[in-house]
This record gives structure tokens, C-alpha cells and sequence, in this order.
């Protein structure tokens, strides 16, 4: 198994060097164009400190052990939830193209969301994995604090994000063998709920309008899936060379964000698109190995949680930068611009590595997954 971990790190290495020179190539480019008096370097040694800080963070996630994380699952939940209410406290939270998604503190901003992603399967293993509960009424206690963030989360408004937790965290309850009669009800209301919160809510029907016609908002919600397929087209086979794209010029704006792909896509090409693809691919098989072949039931379910974060977030980032979905507002982990999710995905890279190391546990693993009604 060590050789698999040496590869994972390996990736990871990889995928965030070259997330940092893509950073620099589209941050730079578009500053030179704007003729900002900034700093050309000052995106890309932003990312290189929160990267450090990531690692740091990640390494003790790693030397302190996803079962002591189990253990503080629940207060680390209740502490998320209460950042996550910061939000919306004028003066803490911070409000970035329409969305109140930020706490302020001692003059770092953080995404407590992205920190949710990973909290939220580690309590729900923590409680759940034990049998102990038996009634429908200590089920909805279990997730009446997951649904409160997922609320604060909707509300902020971050659908994606609730997106992904949501469905995390219904693979994991399938896989608890938690019985249908348990959670039918819950998931029925959650998607009523969501359906209606999206057909409230314009921006998610304009999202959706500019998803299926891009074109008819060509300079408002549709310049930016509309640019990042010209860019993702005009890369070719080999691409236009690195420094060479000409939609980082301002036609692409904060293109180091939740559209870097693009940029990447238009100066290495399809072959370079390969080679990301192929990264994520050998982290989800990793991944999968260590679920396969970890010592314990939560240590499994656990490595499979992290492992599916990291891939699906990855899907879903490429497919918006490809068109073929709508705008989600999930990065491209190791990869894109920001220090939330760089640190969130560090500390998940630092678990997943701990579950792949050998353990004693009086949760035996399970070889299959049986379903109650």
C-alpha cells in the first residue's frame, strides 16, 4: 500500500504545480491586459502559501487519524454550523458576486462550506456506523444538524456545494443499511424542497435558461460558459503553448477560478485535457483501493466518501468548462484558485492516506452491502 500512497502524492503534487502555472498564465495575462498596477506573481504565491498552509493541515489530519476526527465529528459539525451563520453577520461575512459565502477572520477569509463537504460523512459514519440507531425519531435527530447546513448552505445561496453534500451523504446512508422506511421520507421532502427553492428563485432559472441557450446572454450570464467552450475549442490536439491563450485576455474574467480548465484546455489541448483526466482517474482508483483494502467498516466508507469527493468534483467542475452541464460553482480540486478548498481537499488527502494504514477496530469491514426495507 505504500507505493499506492507515494502515487497519490504524487498526483496531487502534480495536479497542483500545474494548477499554480496556470493560475500565474491566466491571472497574469489578465492584468497585463487591464494594465493593473498589481502584482503579476501575487495569484500564484497567494496559492503557493495557502498550499504550505494545506499541507501543513493536511499532514496532521494524517498523524492525528481519521478515527480521533470521528470521534470530534459532532462538535466539529456544530462548529461548522455556526461559522457557516457568520455568514450572514454584516461585517463578518463578505458578499462576492451576489453570494454571501465567506467569514472574515483576522484578515483571512474562509469557506466554511468547503470545510462541510468532509464533516458532514464523518459524522454521519461516526453516529451511524455503530447499529445503535434503531427508531425513525433518533435517525431525524442524527440529521436534523446536516440539514440544518445544508439550509445555511442553500441560503447562502451555494447549490452546488449542497448538491454534493446531499449526495454524499445518501450514497453513505445506502451503504450504512440504514432501513428505506427511515429515509424515504427525508429524501422526498429534500428534493420537493430543492425543486421548489430553484423555481422560486430566478437566478436558478437563468442559470438553467443560459445552460440550454448560452447564446441569447451572450454579455451577461452566458459570456462566461460561452468563452470557456471557445477556449476549450481553440487548444486543438496539442494546444497554443503555454502563455499563449488569448481568452485570458479579459474575454475569460477570473478564469483561475471555477473555469482554469479552460485556459488549460485552450494552451495544452486535448492531449493535455488527457493528462488531467487521467490524474483524476488514478486518484479515484487509489482512492477506491484503499476503501477496498482498509482496515474497518468507517475507515472503508471513509476513504470511499473522500475518494468520490475529489473525482466527482472534478466531473462536475470539467463538465461545466466542457458545456455539457450548467454552472455549479464547485472548483477543480488541487487545481483551481482558493484557499478553502485547497486546505478542505489537503486535510481530505491527509485522511484518506490515514485510512490506508493499518488499524484495530471493533467495526469489522463489510465485504457487501445489503439494503432493509
Amino acid at each position: 500500500m505504500a507505493k499506492y500512497r507515494l502515487i497519490l502524492i504524487f498526483i496531487v503534487a502534480l495536479l497542483f504545480l500545474m494548477g499554480c502555472v496556470t493560475i500565474f498564465d491566466a491571472s497574469a495575462g489578465e492584468l497585463i491586459d487591464t494594465k493593473s498596477h498589481r502584482s503579476l506573481w501575487g495569484a500564484m504565491l497567494k496559492q503557493l502559501a495557502w498550499g504550505v498552509a494545506g499541507v501543513s493541515i493536511g499532514a496532521f489530519c494524517y498523524r492525528f487519524g481519521y478515527q480521533n476526527f470521528l470521534k470530534l465529528s459532532r462538535p466539529l459539525l456544530y462548529a461548522a454550523c455556526v461559522l457557516l451563520l457568520m455568514v450572514f453577520i454584516p461585517g463578518i461575512g463578505i458578499s462576492a458576486n451576489g453570494a454571501r459565502r465567506w467569514v472574515g477572520l483576522f484578515g483571512f477569509s474562509i469557506q466554511p462550506s468547503e470545510f462541510v463537504k468532509y464533516i458532514v460523512p464523518m459524522y454521519l459514519i461516526s453516529v451511524l456506523s455503530n447499529g445503535k440507531v434503531q427508531t425513525r425519531k433518533e435517525f431525524y435527530t442524527v440529521l436534523a444538524p446536516v440539514a440544518l447546513a445544508l439550509l445555511l448552505i442553500l441560503l447562502e445561496p451555494n447549490n452546488g456545494t449542497a448538491f454534493v453534500i446531499s449526495l454524499t451523504s445518501g450514497i453513505l446512508i445506502l451503504f450504512l443499511n440504514i432501513p428505506v422506511r427511515f429515509w424515504i421520507v427525508p429524501a422526498a421532502c429534500l428534493v420537493a424542497l430543492s425543486l421548489l427553492f430553484a423555481w422560486k428563485k430566478g437566478y436558478v432559472r437563468a442559470r438553467i435558461n443560459t445552460y440550454l441557450n448560452p447564446e441569447q446572454d451572450i454579455k451577461g450570464k452566458g459570456h462566461q460558459p460561452h468563452q470557456a467552450k471557445i477556449a476549450a475549442g481553440s487548444g486543438g490536439l496539442f494546444g497554443l503553448g503555454l502563455g499563449k491563450s488569448m481568452q485570458k485576455l479579459s474575454y475569460l474574467p477570473e478564469a483561475q477560478n471555477d473555469y482554469i480548465a479552460a485556459i488549460y484546455a485552450e494552451e495544452f489541448g486535448l492531449i493535455g485535457v488527457f493528462l488531467l483526466l487521467s490524474c483524476y482517474i488514478v486518484i479515484g482508483l487509489i482512492g477506491l483501493r484503499i476503501a477496498l483494502f482498509a482496515d474497518g467498516l468507517q475507515a472503508q466508507l471513509l476513504a470511499g466518501c473522500i475518494a468520490f469527493l475529489f473525482c466527482f468534483q472534478a466531473c462536475m467542475n470539467l463538465g461545466v468548462v466542457s458545456g455539457l452541464l450548467p454552472s455549479t460553482g464547485l472548483n477543480l480540486p488541487f487545481f483551481s484558485q482558493g484557499g478553502s478548498s485547497l486546505i478542505a481537499n489537503l486535510s481530505g488527502l491527509g485522511l484518506l492516506l490515514n485510512c490506508s494504514l493499518p488499524s484495530q477496530t471493533s467495526i469489522p469491514a463489510r465485504k457487501i452491502v445489503e439494503f432493509s426495507l
